[in-house]
Protein backbone atom coordinates (compact mmCIF):
# COMPACT_ATOMS: atom_id res chain seq x y z
CA UNK A 1 0.00 0.00 0.00
CA UNK A 2 1.26 3.44 -0.55
CA UNK A 3 0.54 6.59 0.80
CA UNK A 4 0.53 9.94 -1.03
CA UNK A 5 -0.76 13.66 -1.24
CA UNK A 6 -3.52 14.26 -3.47
CA UNK A 7 -3.62 15.58 -6.99
CA UNK A 8 -6.03 17.58 -8.35
CA UNK A 9 -6.59 14.81 -10.88
CA UNK A 10 -7.91 12.73 -8.54
CA UNK A 11 -10.80 14.41 -7.99
CA UNK A 12 -12.89 12.38 -10.53
CA UNK A 13 -11.83 8.98 -8.52
CA UNK A 14 -12.36 10.22 -5.09
CA UNK A 15 -16.14 11.10 -6.12
CA UNK A 16 -17.04 7.76 -7.65
CA UNK A 17 -15.01 6.25 -4.73
CA UNK A 18 -17.35 8.53 -2.07
CA UNK A 19 -20.32 7.92 -4.04
CA UNK A 20 -19.96 3.95 -4.24
CA UNK A 21 -18.48 3.25 -0.98
CA UNK A 22 -21.80 5.22 0.66
CA UNK A 23 -24.13 3.27 -1.55
CA UNK A 24 -22.26 -0.24 -0.79
CA UNK A 25 -20.63 0.11 2.39
CA UNK A 26 -22.66 2.99 4.45
CA UNK A 27 -26.55 1.33 3.06
CA UNK A 28 -25.95 -1.46 5.99
CA UNK A 29 -26.73 1.68 8.33
CA UNK A 30 -28.50 4.48 6.45
CA UNK A 31 -31.93 3.71 4.64
CA UNK A 32 -32.15 3.82 0.72
CA UNK A 33 -33.31 7.22 1.13
CA UNK A 34 -30.52 8.68 3.16
CA UNK A 35 -28.28 6.91 1.03
CA UNK A 36 -29.90 8.74 -2.28
CA UNK A 37 -29.27 12.41 -0.18
CA UNK A 38 -25.90 11.67 1.03
CA UNK A 39 -24.50 10.13 -2.51
CA UNK A 40 -26.16 11.23 -5.54
CA UNK A 41 -25.33 11.38 -8.57
CA UNK A 42 -24.81 14.93 -8.91
CA UNK A 43 -21.92 15.87 -6.68
CA UNK A 44 -20.63 19.30 -6.92
CA UNK A 45 -17.37 19.51 -8.13
CA UNK A 46 -16.78 23.09 -6.50
CA UNK A 47 -16.79 21.59 -2.91
CA UNK A 48 -14.32 19.02 -4.11
CA UNK A 49 -12.09 21.27 -5.46
CA UNK A 50 -11.48 21.99 -1.73
CA UNK A 51 -9.22 19.14 -1.07
CA UNK A 52 -6.60 21.25 -2.60
CA UNK A 53 -6.34 23.41 -0.05
CA UNK A 54 -6.22 20.87 2.76
CA UNK A 55 -3.75 17.95 3.84
CA UNK A 56 -5.59 15.00 1.86
CA UNK A 57 -3.95 12.03 1.11
CA UNK A 58 -5.01 9.10 -1.23
CA UNK A 59 -4.65 5.18 -0.33
CA UNK A 60 -3.27 3.03 -3.25
CA UNK A 61 -3.03 -0.86 -3.25
CA UNK A 62 -1.80 -2.63 -6.69
CA UNK A 63 -2.66 0.75 -9.05
CA UNK A 64 -6.25 1.04 -7.32
CA UNK A 65 -7.15 3.99 -5.33
CA UNK A 66 -8.24 2.37 -2.16
CA UNK A 67 -9.09 5.10 0.02
CA UNK A 68 -8.78 9.25 1.01
CA UNK A 69 -8.79 11.45 3.64
CA UNK A 70 -8.49 14.75 4.48
CA UNK A 71 -7.35 17.28 7.04
CA UNK A 72 -8.72 20.92 7.68
CA UNK A 73 -6.24 23.06 9.53
CA UNK A 74 -8.22 23.22 12.42
CA UNK A 75 -7.81 19.64 12.86
CA UNK A 76 -11.57 18.82 11.20
CA UNK A 77 -11.24 15.35 9.08
CA UNK A 78 -13.84 16.78 6.46
CA UNK A 79 -13.87 13.60 4.47
CA UNK A 80 -12.56 9.81 5.43
CA UNK A 81 -13.47 7.28 2.56
CA UNK A 82 -12.19 3.43 2.09
CA UNK A 83 -13.67 1.62 -1.09
CA UNK A 84 -15.80 -1.01 -0.61
CA UNK A 85 -13.31 -3.74 -2.27
CA UNK A 86 -10.58 -2.35 0.33
CA UNK A 87 -12.24 -2.51 3.91
CA UNK A 88 -10.53 -4.33 6.68
CA UNK A 89 -7.51 -4.15 4.84
CA UNK A 90 -5.69 -1.56 6.89
CA UNK A 91 -6.37 1.12 4.65
CA UNK A 92 -8.22 3.41 7.05
CA UNK A 93 -5.17 2.77 9.37
CA UNK A 94 -3.16 3.69 7.35
CA UNK A 95 -4.71 6.91 6.19
CA UNK A 96 -5.41 7.57 10.10
CA UNK A 97 -1.79 6.98 10.41
CA UNK A 98 -1.01 10.26 8.00
CA UNK A 99 -3.31 12.54 9.28
CA UNK A 100 -2.31 11.98 12.92
CA UNK A 101 1.66 12.61 11.73
CA UNK A 102 0.35 15.43 10.00
CA UNK A 103 -1.35 16.76 13.02
CA UNK A 104 1.50 16.03 15.03
CA UNK A 105 4.10 18.00 13.19
CA UNK A 106 2.33 21.06 12.75
CA UNK A 107 1.07 21.28 16.32
CA UNK A 108 -2.41 20.24 16.48
CA UNK A 109 -4.32 19.44 19.79
CA UNK A 110 -6.74 16.94 18.19
CA UNK A 111 -8.30 15.74 15.47
CA UNK A 112 -12.38 15.55 14.58
CA UNK A 113 -14.54 14.76 13.18
CA UNK A 114 -18.47 14.20 12.15
CA UNK A 115 -18.87 10.07 11.75
CA UNK A 116 -21.36 8.01 10.18
CA UNK A 117 -22.97 5.40 12.33
CA UNK A 118 -20.97 2.93 10.10
CA UNK A 119 -17.76 4.85 10.31
CA UNK A 120 -17.59 5.10 14.54
CA UNK A 121 -16.58 1.32 15.62
CA UNK A 122 -13.57 2.35 13.42
CA UNK A 123 -12.68 5.69 15.12
CA UNK A 124 -13.45 4.15 18.93
CA UNK A 125 -10.88 1.51 18.01
CA UNK A 126 -8.62 4.50 17.36
CA UNK A 127 -8.72 6.28 19.89
CA UNK A 128 -11.78 8.81 19.07
CA UNK A 129 -14.32 9.46 22.02
CA UNK A 130 -18.14 10.43 21.16
CA UNK A 131 -18.75 14.15 22.08
CA UNK A 132 -22.36 13.60 20.90
CA UNK A 133 -24.63 12.14 18.85
CA UNK A 134 -26.52 14.26 16.29
CA UNK A 135 -29.35 14.42 13.58
CA UNK A 136 -28.47 16.36 10.37
CA UNK A 137 -29.82 17.15 7.52
CA UNK A 138 -28.18 16.65 4.30
CA UNK A 139 -30.52 17.75 1.07
CA UNK A 140 -33.64 17.55 3.13
CA UNK A 141 -33.52 13.36 4.72
CA UNK A 142 -32.50 13.92 8.33
CA UNK A 143 -29.45 11.36 9.32
CA UNK A 144 -27.90 10.38 12.16
CA UNK A 145 -24.34 10.97 12.84
CA UNK A 146 -21.69 11.68 15.81
CA UNK A 147 -19.31 14.19 16.88
CA UNK A 148 -16.23 12.54 17.64
CA UNK A 149 -12.57 14.16 18.61
CA UNK A 150 -8.95 12.20 19.35
CA UNK A 151 -6.73 14.93 21.80
CA UNK A 152 -3.20 14.19 21.48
Amino acid sequence: MEIRHFRPDDIPTLVALFRDTIRRVNSRDYSPEQVRAWAPDDVDPARWATLTDRFTVVAEMGGHVAGFADLETDGHVDRFFVHADYQRQGVGRALLAALVAEAVRVGMGRLFAEVSITARPFFTRHGFSVLAEQVIQVRGVSMTNFRMERRF
